[in-house]
């Protein structure tokens, strides 16, 4: 049986894991998602800013 990490491989370079890499790059670049990730990390590491 295959492993985690060489299912993942596999999926990645496939088209559909062609697709998920560039959308996961294009909502990466976008200002809103960057900022939402910064709030989920402080949230995670107990930080609170106002």
């Amino acid at each position: 049986m295959a492993s985690l990490i060489d299912r993942i491989k596999v999926f990645m370079r496939g088209p559909q894991g062609q697709k998920a890499r560039a959308r996961a790059e294009r909502l990466a670049r976008d200002p809103r998602t960057q900022a939402k990730a910064r709030r989920l990390l402080a949230k995670l590491r107990g930080g609170r800013r106002h």
